[in-house]
């Protein structure tokens, strides 16, 4: 028996088995029997015939595939070459008749806000997909169950103590401590909207609506279901922003140093006056160069706005008047000058009718922007308008007056001086309601109020800092919530921040001579200032209004600018 006769009894044999006809465009021999390949070299239109057949079914195996490809990719990217039309596919996928009349099924990409995409086949999952409601929640992929049993102590390592709720909690769970870390980094780096897990809720569940829906849409996060209390947030104007709450705690202070505020023209002088304006963005800086700056603070460029050049006063002090109208500025002079920011006028005041002052350098503004009080020769205290800038009245101490400070919305003023005793005076009898000895002060040199008027702070020559609780002094105890004794030189400058949980102490006699308090501990930030940068001599220091950045100006020209992460704004 030849090759080509074993081969097709091989292949009528495979037939009898399976039951079916083998037909492929591989082998001719699959088309072949024992009499064809006998007859082969008589009959010439056979070979022809089955290449034809050859070439049709190969036609149609190739347009199978490519129809087969198109199905593919149009259900994983949508209709590619050409729009969906509704029908026409189930025929290609061999539909029934029913399913034929069926109208094409679809669903909506809620979370990319896509237009509608048809998918077709698998009826059941595309109806488990349109009738879910619920949103996914995200499962860990694996939960260490010895989180639970482990314990960490948070007062050990410097850096953890930040994690602390408590002044004395030291141990704390595992799981605990993850998610205390997790909270400590959200809170230092912010994430951005598009990395978020938004949901899209729509006022209207009708199909017909969708379209005005989109516009309207509103995106909540994960975990809020309330979209009409959204909605009364959107209708009104209100100020969104919540002001951070919540307590400082004691022993480090959270810090970054920014580019400084007067980077882009430093000061030819010591810098005697720095003060943030009320919007948080507006910073004036001045010194002894006679120039008045003003800078926009934003923590990267700071960018200079103006530049003021008084010719006949090396500048002492400059105040923005609580209202932010106008600036205040004096020298070592018997005149100062009123500068207005609304008509960017400066007028020049004085000398005072009826005063022979020679300097009216040392001057505070009181809270209510009515009146500006000077500090005078031999005890007397001058209160000029702010409206007329003319002499209103006078007050006298006993000694010399060297600090003021005004209160209680500025119908009370402090003042120390050479006899060692803080006065209380009514400004609007213009008369003294109290007199205490501040202890252990012979010269007081600084006076500072808390901004609610419940704490001030007197300073000394000898670089004592006694904390009062106000309504006590006036009361008659006459011995200090706490003596701050981190100074040796004479203290200069007492300022309080917005919620009064600071307190900065600075002397200028002295480089790096300015600490931090903590008020509600009495304790010192033990991390400033910064143990490798040097202050050099600190003049005089602000915060913003709402506590986010401090700048501190020093004998060598530069403002400091410093954010304090625990407030969340400027």
């Amino acid at each position: 028996m030849s090759l080509i006769s074993q081969s097709v009894a091989a292949i009528s044999n495979l037939e009898k088995v399976t039951g079916e006809t083998i037909v492929g465009s591989s082998s001719p021999l699959r088309n072949l029997d024992a009499s064809d390949v006998e007859m082969s070299g008589a009959d010439t239109t056979r070979p022809k015939k089955r290449k034809k057949e050859h070439k049709k079914e190969d036609a149609q195996l190739v347009k199978e595939q490519q129809q087969e490809m198109k199905n593919l990719e149009n259900f994983l990217f949508g209709s590619l070459y050409s729009p969906v039309e509704f029908g026409k596919h189930e025929e290609v996928n061999g539909l029934s008749g029913e399913e034929k009349e069926a109208p094409a099924l679809y669903i909506m990409d809620r979370s990319a806000n896509s237009s509608l995409s048809a998918y077709e086949g698998d009826f059941g999952l595309l109806d488990e997909s349109v009738n879910e409601e619920e949103p996914q929640q995200r499962k860990p992929v694996w939960i260490d169950e010895e989180e639970e049993k482990a314990t960490v102590n948070i007062t050990n390592v410097s850096r953890l103590r930040k994690l602390r709720k408590e002044e004395d909690e030291k141990s704390i769970s595992g799981s605990e401590y993850v998610s205390r870390l997790r909270a400590q980094h959200a809170k230092l780096n912010p994430s951005t909207e598009w990395a978020q897990l938004d949901v899209q809720t729509r006022g209207g569940s009708d199909d017909d609506d969708l379209s005005s829906d989109d516009e309207n849409a509103v995106v909540m996060a994960d975990g809020y279901d309330d979209v009409d209390s959204i909605d009364d947030i959107l209708r009104t104007s209100d100020n969104l922003v919540e002001k951070s709450g919540g307590k400082l705690l004691p022993g480090l202070l959270e810090y970054s140093r920014l580019v400084d505020a007067n980077a882009e023209e430093p000061s030819n002088g010591p810098i005697h006056s720095v003060q943030f304006h009320r919007n948080a963005q507006l910073l004036l800086a001045t010194g002894l160069d006679r120039r008045l700056r003003f800078f926009q603070i934003d923590g990267k460029r700071n960018t200079k706005i103006q530049s003021i050049f008084l010719e006949d006063c090396p500048i002492r002090k400059a105040s923005f008047l609580p209202d932010g109208s106008q600036v205040i500025i004096s020298g070592r002079r018997r005149f100062f000058y009123s500068f207005d920011l609304v008509k960017a006028k400066v007028d020049k005041i004085g000398p005072l009718v009826g005063r022979e002052e020679k300097s009216l350098e040392v001057f505070e503004v009181s809270p209510d922007s009515s009146t500006v009080a000077f500090i005078g020769n031999e005890g007397y205290i001058l209160l000029v308008s702010t409206k007329t800038k003319e002499l209103i009245g006078t007050l006298k101490m006993n000694g010399t007056v060297r600090s003021l400070a005004f209160t209680d919305n500025g119908r009370q003023l402090l003042s120390s001086g050479g006899d060692g005793q803080v006065y209380h005076w009514d400004l609007r009898t213009r008369t003294c309601i109290h007199k205490g000895v501040d202890e252990g002060c012979i010269n007081g040199t600084a006076l500072g109020t808390s901004p609610n008027g419940a704490l001030f702070a007197a300073g000394s020559d000898s670089g004592i800092v006694n904390i009062y609780n106000r309504e006590e002094f006036l009361g008659g105890k006459k011995k200090p919530l706490k003596a701050i004794e981190n100074l040796t030189t004479k203290v200069e400058f007492l300022k309080f921040n917005h919620d009064a949980q600071i307190l900065a102490i600075c002397s200028r006699m002295k480089k790096s001579s300015l600490k931090l308090i903590h008020v509600p501990s009495f304790t010192t930030f033990s991390n400033w200032p910064p143990p490798k940068k040097n202050l050099q001599y600190p003049s005089c220091l602000d915060f913003s209004p709402e506590g986010g950045y401090m700048a501190v100006g020093n004998a060598a020209g530069k403002v400091l600018l410093y954010k304090l992460h625990h407030y969340r704004h400027a």
